[in-house]
C-alpha cells in the first residue's frame, strides 16, 4: 500500500528543487521560491480537508481539473487566482512531483524580470 500523502510529503519532495525556501503564510507551513508563494495547505474554509494549493497557470489548472476532477479542483475563493487545489489523499507521489515542478516553473518564470513599479527611496 502506498504511503499516505500529506503536506509533509510535499515538503520532502520539494526539497530537491533549487532555491526552495520553507516559510509560512497565514500561519501555516509554505514553500516559496524567491520569496513568492509556491504551495501551502489550502486553509480557506471552502477547501476540503487535507488539500493543498499549488500556484500554476490557469490553463494548466483547467486541464488538470478536466483530466482528474477527483484529484484536482477549485473553489470560488481561489477561482480568480492562478492556482489549483489538490486532494492529497488521492494524488500519487509521481503526480505530486510533476505538479511541484510545474508550480516551480510557473512561480520562477513569473518572478524573473518583474518589477512592482515602485521605487525604493
Amino acid at each position: 500500500m502506498p504511503a499516505k500523502i500529506t503536506f509533509d510529503t510535499v515538503l520532502k519532495i520539494a526539497a530537491s528543487l533549487p532555491g526552495i525556501q520553507e516559510g509560512t503564510t497565514y500561519g501555516v507551513d509554505a514553500l516559496k521560491v524567491g520569496g513568492k508563494l509556491l504551495t501551502c495547505p489550502a486553509i480557506n474554509k471552502s477547501a476540503e480537508p487535507n488539500s493543498a494549493m499549488f500556484r500554476i497557470d490557469m490553463d494548466q489548472r483547467n486541464a488538470l481539473i478536466e483530466e482528474a476532477p477527483d484529484i484536482y479542483y477549485i473553489t470560488d475563493h481561489y477561482v480568480n487566482y492562478p492556482c489549483v487545489l489538490v486532494r492529497l489523499s488521492r494524488v500519487n507521489a509521481d503526480a505530486l512531483r510533476d505538479l511541484l515542478q510545474t508550480a516551480f516553473r510557473f512561480v520562477s518564470a513569473n518572478d524573473r524580470g518583474k518589477s512592482r513599479g515602485r521605487s525604493r527611496k
